[in-house]
């Protein structure tokens, strides 16, 4: 059955061929300004910041523009609207766990996300500033169970923040400070590593950092199992916290109509 959804998740997204296109050129252009900016920034610190010179700065910023895309660090609200509309009935009376049933259909959308979103940004960066990535096959395999998990907390994340139309007739406020938040810690706006320390410290006391700088660090090399496992505690976590909240969630649940 979660096969199946996965496999749904997949052709819903392949379906919007011009919606890709449009992605894949946003991602590029914006990794041209990001690393623009990056680079200036590591020149004006004398060529090397916070372990960073300017070849793993520009290949930091093209991972992250490749990430974006399958991880979807944007906003989500589709649960909240079937909360809102009664819908969520409809999944409730479904033989199958929603939030297992969602997140193969999350998966399937990322797995289809990282041929028209992920692979032209790199391709951009190795022609544009050149990729400083290892020669060993061990970073991209473990890196490749990263990038699942960093988007399965990812769904985990946004799943939470739905969970609150249970009891908010908005979602805007919740979901505006989720991005804000996230976008800052998950290393989007700069990596973690040149946070200051109580940032830093702040930071990984939440999953926003599997969310992206982890997966870019397994495939870079400078991190390795340690860190994929920290991802998967994380996915743990808030997969059992979003089912305790969907299931006090429900359990108040009122659904008008016939």
């Amino acid at each position: 059955m979660y096969r199946t959804l996965f496999v749904l998740g997949f052709r819903r997204w392949s379906a919007y061929g011009a919606a890709a296109l449009g992605a894949t050129f946003t991602n590029c252009t914006f990794g041209l300004i990001r690393s623009a900016v990056m680079l200036a920034v590591v020149g004006t610190a004398g060529g090397t910041l916070a372990g960073y010179d300017r070849a793993t700065t520009a290949t930091y910023v093209w991972l992250g523009q490749a990430l974006i895309g399958p991880v979807h660090v944007f906003a989500w609200s589709e649960l909240a609207q079937r909360i809102r509309s009664g819908d969520i009935a409809v999944d409730l009376a479904r033989p199958v766990d929603p939030t297992l049933a969602y997140l193969a259909a999350d998966l399937g959308r990322a797995a289809f996300s990282v041929l028209p979103r992920g692979v032209p940004p790199l391709l951009a960066g190795a022609l544009i500033t050149g990729l400083a990535l290892p020669h060993s096959p061990a970073p991209y395999a473990l890196g490749a169970l990263s990038l699942a998990l960093a988007t399965a907390v990812s769904f985990a994340c946004r799943w939470l923040v739905n969970l609150s139309a249970f009891w908010l007739l908005d979602l805007r406020g919740p979901m505006t400070l989720y991005l804000v938040l996230s976008g800052v810690l998950c290393g989007l706006v700069v990596p973690v590593r040149w946070f200051p320390h109580w940032l830093a410290v702040v930071a990984a006391a939440t999953p926003f950092p599997s969310l992206l700088q982890a997966p870019i660090d397994v495939l870079t090399g400078r991190a390795g199992l340690q860190t994929v496992l920290t991802q998967a505690l994380w996915l743990v976590l808030l997969l059992v916290l979003g089912r305790a909240v969907f299931a006090l969630g429900a359990r108040k649940l009122v659904v008008q109509g016939g």
